[in-house]
């Protein structure tokens, strides 16, 4: 494991680290995205996204708290990104199917609001930390 720290002055570069990262996904890897409202962990999301080259709008899941977007990538089939900001704990994201999405080798989760469904993580689980910085610059933690 490795812990690296990148310090992004704009939301696009957010979004280029995540797509360069998605770049050396082979499936079944789980993002947990720490960090207050606002500090980029869409941004980021969009990037992974974009890296597994999704065509549809990627945005923030609050309300539906879990989306799934088809990738065109032959060894990942699917993103799922997760919104768990109004999640009370692990189980009501086993209750959601969770666990179909975990078990699933094709498929690359994000989860936003991690701490609230820490008890329903994986060991294997990749951390990521941001920090607000300015209005614009982030610093991101990719402990893994």
């Amino acid at each position: 494991m490795k812990i690296r720290t990148i310090i992004t002055k704009n939301s696009q570069e957010t979004f280029d680290l995540a797509k360069n990262i998605a770049k050396d996904c082979t499936g079944s890897e789980v993002f947990a995205l720490n960090g207050d409202l606002g500090a980029g962990k869409t941004a980021f999301c969009q990037g992974l996204a974009a890296g597994f080259k999704v065509k549809t709008q990627v945005n923030s899941p609050t309300f539906n708290i879990l989306k799934l977007y088809q990738t065109n990538l032959k060894n990942i089939n699917t993103f799922c990104h997760i919104d768990a900001y109004r999640l009370n704990n692990g189980n009501d994201l086993i209750n959601l199917g969770f666990s179909d999405y975990l078990e699933d080798e094709n498929t690359v989760i994000a989860i936003e609001w991690p701490e609230n469904v820490s008890s329903a993580l994986p060991k294997r689980v990749k951390n990521i930390y941001f920090k607000t910085l300015s209005e614009n610059k982030r610093e991101i933690t990719l402990d893994f």
